[in-house]
């Protein structure tokens, strides 16, 4: 069976951890970084340019914080899994990237095989977060049930959509999604914006915590 690489960009602003963090992902086979940046313009580029799997991201770059770069990319409907990479647990930051859609939130003091894990659960299809982390977004989320039920209406999507949506939850990446339904991964991405968007969603995150609060 031929083998999925899958495309990381960084957007941090320390050079010395930008190549620590590369060398130690393209140690991986399956792991190719296609892309870094040390501040948000150029991060935002180089993400919108070539939506890639996952982004890492720091919250606090020289330029804008990483919240507001995370933000903009969902709302241009950039589909990476937007991961924050960070030294901040701060409880705000964290539901703050929760709200603008990021995908999980990993805090830079983690073992180097843990980083690595990580990107592993991720592309198929994990939420990862530190444990202390999950807890307080977990908590956040499930503070709303009512909002939630109200704003995702599963009707609105098509035969297709819901199709792909059913597959979303079950924890499938993009890829893993496109060759189960034969189809190439560009239409999966723009299936997932549509679905992102008539949900009103931000990220794969509120899908699988509004999921598995529903059940």
């Amino acid at each position: 069976m031929e083998q999925l690489t899958s495309s990381v960009l960084l957007i941090d602003d320390h050079p010395m951890l930008r190549s620590g963090v590369k060398q130690l992902i393209t140690s991986i086979a399956d792991f190719e970084v296609i892309g870094e940046a040390g501040d948000g313009i150029t991060g935002i580029a180089l993400a919108k340019q070539s939506e890639p799997d996952i982004i890492l991201l720091d919250i606090n770059l020289r330029d804008m914080s990483g919240l507001d770069i995370l933000l903009h990319l969902r709302e241009q409907g950039v589909s990476s899994r937007i991961l924050i990479f960070t030294v901040s647990d701060d409880k705000q930051d964290i539901i703050t990237a929760l709200k603008n859609g990021a995908d999980g939130y990993l805090l830079k003091d983690m073992e180097p095989e843990n980083l690595i894990e990580s990107l592993k659960q991720v592309i198929a299809g994990k939420i990862m977060m530190d444990d202390n982390i999950s807890q307080i977004i977990l908590n956040h989320m499930r503070g709303q049930p009512h909002a939630l039920e109200q704003s995702h209406d599963v009707n609105l999507l098509t035969p297709r959509e819901l199709e792909i949506f059913n597959l979303l939850v079950q924890g499938l990446s993009n890829k893993l999604i496109a060759r189960q339904l034969n189809i190439v991964d560009s239409t999966v991405k723009v299936h997932v914006k549509n679905i992102l968007k008539k949900l009103n969603f931000k990220s794969r995150m509120e899908i699988a915590v509004w999921y598995l609060n529903s059940r």
